[in-house]
């Protein structure tokens, strides 16, 4: 159920490029700030002077794949033309994935949902590398599947980690079709994105904090905030029937959690950096509220009646009204703080998606805050 069922996006207010394409860098985008039902306007340059010395920021570390790539489907090279969004990574060793049909009206590289399946059904890739539908990811599913990859040489099965390599030879970033054009890997990789040792990543950006450059950070750190990382590779997104997360690998390391208790011991605010740090934090909090470290699946949605433990703001972009994300947004927030933020972005005409603008979303300040 759609928590701002009044709220229609225009099409123009998509982002269509990067904020560095429209203006003078990653960080000229617009930040709306809602502190409750108090909205303010600024530009994302001015973050430092929203946030306090001692409020810790949670960021994602989670590196982008170029998960997207061209293929076609069945044993014969001139089969159905198919891209492959490569998802997760699972245990043993199969991938899920999403199988989407190329567009063949805009000429940009742009794709329409598909059914995955059947089981069994192979898909050419290149380099001779086959993918094998096994099963769909969730039962009586059917956008997501679990698939194996395998070589054409006698069909042996390749190892999980040489699939990221496969990727980086022949993948691309994922995109959709609110985007103008292909973007280089490097637009869709954040200021935080550490690669990881076995090479997985995020089927798509972790992007509220696309924004951040270096020399805000090191603002930011001057004035006494500070950065807690961790990891969650995001899974392919459901763009357009705005599906629930599944499970997905996550990590919060053992630092991360004693800065995040200690903050919340001393009455700082811990604030996360996107969707994803929320997930990946509060998967990894007791009922006590106390994070330990801890890695993983999680398969934890977060929802205004399960609230969070550890969360007290979010920083994050702006989000389509059947997205899911807003349940998580209206458990940190409020339903009430939510609407009129959500109403103030549309009347300062705020871009939407992975490259527009970004909304913080704080706790209502009170007369001894205002003063702090």
């Amino acid at each position: 159920m759609s928590v701002l069922p009044a709220l229609r996006v225009p099409e123009e207010l998509s982002a269509r490029v990067p904020a560095e394409q429209r203006g003078s860098g990653r960080d000229d985008v617009r930040l709306l700030v809602s502190r409750g039902t108090s909205v303010t306007h600024h530009t994302f340059r001015e973050l430092p002077g929203q946030l306090r010395a001692g409020d810790v920021l949670v960021v994602n570390t989670s590196a982008t794949l170029p998960a997207a790539v061209s293929g076609r489907l069945g044993p014969d090279p001139g089969g159905e033309r198919i891209v492959v969004h490569f998802s997760t990574r699972g245990d043993d060793g199969r991938w899920a994935v999403e199988l989407r049909t190329p567009r063949r009206d805009d000429g940009a590289g742009t794709t329409l949902p598909r059914a995955g399946g059947p089981a069994g059904a192979v898909v050419r890739l290149p380099g001779g590398v086959h993918l094998v539908l096994d099963e769909p990811l969730a039962p009586g599913g059917s956008r997501l599947w679990w698939a194996r990859v395998s070589t054409d040489h006698h069909g042996a099965w390749v190892s999980p980690a040489d699939v990221p390599g496969l990727l980086r030879r022949y993948g691309r970033p994922i995109r959709y079709g609110y985007t103008e054009r292909d973007q280089p890997l490097s637009a869709y990789q954040t200021v935080f994105a550490r690669p990881s040792p076995d090479g997985a990543g995020s089927a798509e950006m972790p992007s509220a904090g696309r924004p951040f450059t270096a020399r805000l950070v090191a603002e930011l750190r001057s004035r006494g905030v500070r950065f807690a990382p961790l990891t969650l590779h995001t899974g392919v997104a459901s763009a357009e029937a705005h599906e629930p997360p599944y499970p997905e690998r996550f990590e919060v390391p053992r630092s991360t959690a004693r800065l995040v208790n200690a903050a919340a011991a001393d009455g700082r605010r811990i604030i996360a950096v996107g969707t994803t740090a929320v997930r990946a934090l509060e998967s990894a909090a007791g009922p006590d509220g106390v994070v330990r470290a801890a890695s993983g699946w999680t398969d934890l949605v977060i929802t205004p009646r399960r609230g969070v433990r550890v969360v007290d703001g979010l920083l994050t972009g702006l989000h389509e009204p059947e997205a899911s994300h807003l349940l998580m947004l209206a458990a940190i927030a409020g339903r009430a703080a939510l609407t009129r933020g959500y109403e103030e972005a549309l009347r300062g005409l705020y871009l939407w998606h992975e490259f527009g603008d970004v909304h913080l979303l704080l706790p209502a300040e009170t007369v001894h805050d205002s003063h702090c």
